[in-house]
């Protein structure tokens, strides 16, 4: 299913949380954190201004990028993947 997100709004597959710490402890499912980071796999337009500029979004799609803890709304597509919309204000920064 393709997805396109509107205006300022960008569509991120969040990464796998990690299973094992690096003091080497594994964690159970329950204990393990939601992760913050994780790859666009779309972007909107990008947002409009006031004078009805439309600005382009700064990331792009297959850009690592780091968000809130409890950014975004999930959503599963027909294939049962798990995907994040958020607007681009809720995204902290580009992985290099």
């Amino acid at each position: 299913m393709a997805i396109q997100p509107l205006a300022d709004r960008i569509l991120v597959k969040a990464l796998e949380a990690r299973e094992v710490t690096k003091g080497g402890i594994v964690l159970p499912d329950t204990a393990k954190e939601k992760p913050q980071e994780g790859k666009v796999v779309a972007v909107g337009k990008g947002k409009i201004l006031d004078s009805g500029e439309v600005r382009s979004p700064e990331v792009k799609v297959g850009d690592r990028v780091l968000y809130g803890k409890y950014s975004g709304t999930e959503i599963t597509t027909k294939d049962g993947e798990e995907l994040l919309i958020m607007k681009e204000e809720d995204i902290f920064a580009i992985v290099k």
